[in-house]
């Protein structure tokens, strides 16, 4: 039988989703523990990739097993789990259902924090320079990649992509004072390696006045690397959405 489940995870202590020979990742954490209530080992494939410090408000996997599901399975699992990693729910779906593949589009957000926050340093990346963010070149610099289809200037070099192809749906930042926060969200259909990191440091370099809007179209539009690169660290980064068409 096959099975999906929806979990949540907290990435800073974890090399990422996938694991790793030399680091703890979520994905082993998860499946050194299902065996002690499942009486077996099991495999489970992830909806993505994250790399490591990112973090996942909203991620599936999934994965066969020949045991049946006890009603108590929930409550126990997420016991014997660290506090950073939590199962909401657990389901079974036709053996051909796949997490990775089937999904339609993934949603991120990256936070970013305009003071200093002891609450959230793990979850927000502190930027003490908004007082000098042209706000309206960083809104173009994420309008701008809604034109586009293929974004080699944000991908890491290190990747096995077979495609530079995104159908991106959303890219644009909110703004909340009140709070002293700055989101980035961004949706696609399929994501490459590093690139809202990328993504984020470009906008907030445009802002900045390092980076022509010009500069970043004419790097779309041939496929180039940018002048700057700037990838913004993990921490501030979380999956939010991930959507199939069932």
């Amino acid at each position: 039988m096959r099975y999906f489940t929806e979990l949540a995870y907290k990435g800073t202590r974890y090399c990422g989703w996938q694991r790793q020979p030399n680091a703890m990742s979520v994905q082993e954490k998860l499946e050194d523990t299902l065996p002690t209530l499942l009486g077996e080992m099991v495999q489970l494939t992830g909806c993505g990739r994250t790399d490591a410090g990112v973090h996942a408000s909203q991620f599936f996997a999934h994965f066969d097993t020949q045991r049946p599901f006890e009603q108590a399975f929930l409550g126990r699992i997420n016991r014997l789990l660290p506090p950073d990693i939590v199962l909401y729910r657990v389901w079974e779906v036709t053996p051909d259902a796949h997490a990775r593949f089937d999904a339609t589009q993934r949603s991120y957000e990256y936070h970013i924090s305009l003071r200093k926050d002891p609450f959230h340093a793990d979850t927000h990346w502190h930027f003490p320079f908004f007082a000098r963010l042209d706000m309206d070149k960083v809104r173009q610099a994420a309008a701008v990649l809604l034109e586009y289809e293929a974004f080699y200037p944000f991908c890491k070099s290190e990747t096995d992509a077979k495609t530079m192809r995104c159908k991106l749906t959303r890219s644009e930042w909110v703004l909340d004072e009140v709070a002293h926060r700055l989101t980035f969200c961004i949706s696609a259909d399929r994501f490459l390696r590093g690139m809202v990191r990328l993504i984020v440091g470009a906008c907030l370099n445009a802002g900045l006045g390092q980076l022509t809007i010009d500069e970043i179209r004419r790097s779309l539009e041939l496929q180039t690397r940018l002048a700057k690169s700037w990838s913004v660290p993990p921490h501030g980064l979380f999956l939010t959405q991930v959507e199939y068409p069932y």
